[in-house]
């Protein structure tokens, strides 16, 4: 059984797929525009202009309209794991990259944290290793910060995955 022209044929999974691509590549221009920079990591990563996560849910949500009609239970569940999604990235994802804002912003820039950041990197443990070999890492990472998305932007998700299921075509 060829994978393929099933997916393909799938109206509902080709609305999905397309409004998510759209909103990825979307966000990968906006970025172009006002940073003047390539960053490939735009048609994957989450947060920004536009929301694909909800751009993927609305287009679904329409796409089962379209298909099955408002009274099927189908467009009920669509509609209803759709409000997660879009609650879910304007809430606790938001918070999450607002926190992560807040403590990149204490471990590396406030003077306590620096100073001992820089006395870590030149200590040794006990045993002749450096602090850096050792299992559990003195010095931190940056915290992703880009990871939910402001009504505005979810609501460009929104939009672009509405316009994406009434315009495609139905299989």
């Amino acid at each position: 059984m060829n994978v393929m022209p099933m997916i393909t044929s799938n109206f509902i999974i080709n609305v999905a797929v397309t409004s998510w691509f759209s909103a990825q590549l979307l966000k990968l221009l906006f970025t172009l525009l006002l940073t003047r920079k390539i960053k490939l990591e735009r048609l994957m990563g989450s947060g920004g202009m536009p929301s694909s996560h909800s751009a993927l849910a609305c287009s679904v949500v329409v796409a089962m309209a379209r298909k099955l009609g408002f009274a099927s239970p189908f467009f009920c569940l669509a509609f209803c794991l759709a409000a997660i999604v879009i609650y879910d990235a304007m809430g606790v994802r938001r918070a999450a990259g607002e926190q992560a804002k807040v403590l990149n912003k204490m471990i590396f820039e406030f003077p306590f944290f620096k100073q001992n950041r820089e006395d870590a990197q030149g200590q040794s443990s006990d045993d002749g290793q450096s602090v850096e070999e050792e299992s559990i890492p003195l010095i931190p990472k940056e915290l992703k910060e880009l990871l939910g998305h402001t009504p505005f932007e979810v609501l460009g998700g929104c939009i672009l995955g509405i316009v994406v299921a009434m315009l495609m075509p139905m299989v």
